[in-house]
């Protein structure tokens, strides 16, 4: 690791102090610098597609929205969504219950990466890991939103969205190679070119990447290739856009979350040590794409609609490990191998608006959308004989032939459906706009329907179905009493496929489906902008429920399931962002989550903080343009976490964690281009810590990233 420092940071001082590199910045020379450095600024812009109600400015709608730019993506050079969204202080990510899929914790309710959006559609983004170079935005959508969004497929989603934008030709033309590094032998490159033909009507974009090798976790293979495409016409009433990708993910011996059984916490290993098994893998290969168009038919009334689709296939062998010792670390270890394939669909349409009278503006907003989705997929439990799994060791982990099948559901070589899911809904809205539009009343009712197959793994027969339906009003209101502040207001409603009473000879009630979960969320907050600085401030509360089975209350002597219990998080957060002074700028914040667990089937546990919901997050990152150096940046960031509790009765938990993260980039010229040079340091000190404690099965924690070196080059041609 030290060489790799010392390359990369060697690297990085040689273009700053070589002129025979690049020519004096001087003149034109300097206008390319002061150009390249403009286009290289990481920035959270405070506008976003805030769903059935198209892009709006943060200004505008009673919600909080932000999005972080391809620059940023780009300068951070980070290799999944996850480590884009840690600049967020309301987003930590943790991974699914023993394979790679990145999971996120939004004011302390999960989003699956499922359920992540695609310019606006569910479904259509890869689902485990996503490669951010193919996109234009990660746009963040605090709170619920079942009318804004629908409700999403996986059920998540229920404090917060995250919804991506495809990159599509600018008003520029673009090209652009990028060779990249990450220790300890992770190497790759990516190219980004795009151009508007004739009058600028029509536009066409290509970006890609592929990188692979060894990551900083000892052994552990990552092997990312991405290729996008996109199509987009800009007409006087028209306007028409097709984005396609292709992603292939491969890992080899990701180093897997740590299931605890045991009454106290094990030390953290190494911040580079592997606990995986050579024998584990995961492989994901997805093709995607959407389809969009408007039309303006009247100055005032314009008519929308979207179509996605994906096909999805992956197979991993996944394993996990339980500490049944937390001194000596000893642990049993298991595997499971999973083939899957997913093909789905989504669409919207529909129409807006714009009327005014008497002084009272109206933005109306028809529609309808629809997500289909089929999920095919097998497993093969290797757990060895009666489950028991294999011996292992969290600090001095053996390695271990494959144990042998246990348990085989489905077809291995070709799997059927397991569950066939359709998500229907209408809504409309009406925004309501007085003074000037310095009052905005929003109002919305979305009729959603929720229909789910569910078939038995060993042979394929349907087994269960599940339909109901639910309507989810949102009422917002927007006050703008002076330029660049504005107040706000809402109430609205997250919603997820509701329970069904399980089949058992002690449940009075099997079989019966309950409707929809409808989360209730109650938020007032203000958001300021002061030039180029924006400051944002919230208070929420979200109210969840929850199902369990108690003692029939007719005396039956069988117990009655239903729902009866719930989670209530409240909670304040804090963003800053912007130019704070000539070439410094801040992206920061806070938030403080009150997670609790109410009317629980067991006494003891009620008023008990919810498993991985850490108390405060607080997130700083720097930039400072050097005034006595052009072209030199420098960067810093600070990720600061707190406790978190491990299981529900709260008497095992992970202490609070702070990350440091040094780096800088420097744009030099070359044969009358720019050239711009990348060093980023992710965990300095190379702290170890248990980084989340969040998961939806079992008390498992997920140790942070060692120490990582990433360095880069681009060159615009």
């Amino acid at each position: 690791m030290t060489q790799a420092l010392f390359r990369a940071a060697s690297s990085l001082a040689l273009a700053a102090a070589t002129p025979a590199l690049a020519q004096e910045v001087a003149g034109h020379d300097a206008d390319i610098v002061v150009t390249a450095q403009g286009d290289n600024q990481t920035q959270v812009l405070r506008r976003g597609q805030v769903g059935v109600l198209g892009t709006q400015d943060a200004a505008d709608v009673p919600f909080a929205i932000r999005s972080y730019n391809a620059a940023l993506i780009l300068n951070q050079q980070p290799q999944t969504l996850g480590q884009v969204l840690e600049n967020d202080p309301s987003v930590r990510t943790t991974y699914g219950f023993g394979n790679a899929a990145e999971q996120f914790v939004i004011r302390g309710f999960t989003l699956f990466g499922d359920d992540i959006g695609l310019d606006g559609l569910y479904g259509i983004t890869p689902r485990q890991l996503v490669s951010p170079e193919l996109y234009e935005q990660v746009q963040v959508l605090n709170g619920a939103s079942a009318f804004l969004n629908g409700a999403a497929p996986g059920g998540s989603g229920i404090g917060g969205s995250v919804n991506l934008i495809p990159k599509r030709a600018g008003d520029r033309d673009l090209m652009r190679a990028t060779a990249n590094y990450t220790e300890s032998g992770h190497v790759g490159g990516a190219f980004d070119a795009s151009h508007r033909f004739g009058d600028g009507s029509w536009g066409v974009r290509i970006n890609g990447a592929y990188r692979a090798g060894d990551v900083a976790v000892d052994d552990e293979f990552r092997r990312n290739a991405v290729l996008g495409g996109a199509i987009d016409y800009r007409g006087s009433n028209l306007r028409l856009s097709l984005d396609l990708a292709y992603q292939r993910v491969t890992v080899r011996r990701l180093r897997p979350k740590v299931t605890i059984a045991t009454a106290t916490i094990p030390r953290v290993p190494d911040a580079d040590a592997n606990y995986a098994q050579a024998f584990t893998y995961t492989t994901l290969r997805d093709l995607f794409g959407t389809a969009r168009a408007e039309y303006d038919v009247a100055p005032n009334a314009t008519l929308y609609a979207a179509f996605g689709a994906r096909d999805g296939a992956e197979e991993g062998l996944y394993s996990g490990l339980t500490v049944t010792d937390a001194a000596t670390g000893a642990a049993t270890g298991t595997a499971l191998y999973v083939p899957r394939t997913d093909n789905n669909e989504a669409a919207n349409a529909g129409i807006r608006v714009t009327l005014a009278s008497g002084g009272i503006t109206h933005r109306v907003n028809i529609g309808a959308s629809h997500v289909w989705q089929v999920n095919r997929n097998a497993y093969d439990f290797r757990y060895g004989p009666g489950f028991a799994g294999f011996a292992t060791n969290l600090y001095a982990t053996p390695q271990v032939a494959l144990p042998a099948s246990t348990l085989v559901g489905g077809n291995l070589a070709d799997p059927f459906p397991i569950s066939r899911t359709r998500l229907g809904s209408a809504f409309a809205s009406d925004t309501l706009g007085a003074f000037g539009d310095r009052v905005l009343l929003t109002a919305g009712l979305r009729l959603q329907s929720i229909a789910v197959r569910g078939y038995a793994a060993s042979d394929g027969r349907q087994n269960s179905r599940y339909a109901e339906d639910a309507v989810t009003p949102v009422v917002g209101l927007v006050v703008k009493p002076v330029d660049g502040l504005s107040l706000y207001a809402n109430r609205i409603e997250g919603l997820s496929q509701g329970p069904t009473a399980p089949t058992d000879a002690t449940v009075i009630n099997p079989g019966e489906i309950f409707a929809p979960f409808r989360s209730t969320q109650y938020e007032v907050g203000g958001k300021l902008a002061i030039g180029r600085f924006n400051a944002s401030l919230a208070a929420y509360t979200i109210t969840l429920p929850s199902a369990y089975a108690v003692a029939d209350p007719g005396g039956s002597g069988l117990l009655r399931y239903g729902v009866y219990g719930e989670q209530r998080n409240r909670g304040i957060e804090l963003g800053l962002d912007g130019e704070i002074a000539r070439g410094l700028r801040l992206i920061a914040g806070a938030s403080l989550t009150d997670a609790d667990l109410r009317e629980q089937a067991t006494v003891a546990l009620d008023g008990n903080t919810a498993v991985g919901v850490p108390d405060y997050l607080a997130n700083a990152n720097l930039e400072w343009d050097l005034p006595f150096a052009r072209g030199l940046t420098l960067t810093g960031r600070v990720v600061r976490t707190g406790r978190q509790q491990v299981n529900a009765a709260n008497t095992l938990e992970i202490p609070a964690w702070t990350r440091f993260d040094l780096g800088g980039r420097y744009v030099a010229v070359v044969a009358d281009r720019p050239l711009t040079l990348r060093v980023n340091v992710d965990n300095v000190a190379n702290r170890r810590y248990w980084a989340s404690a969040y998961d939806s099965f079992a008390q498992a924690l997920l140790q942070g990233a060692p120490r990582t070196v990433k360095a880069s080059v681009s060159m615009d041609f």
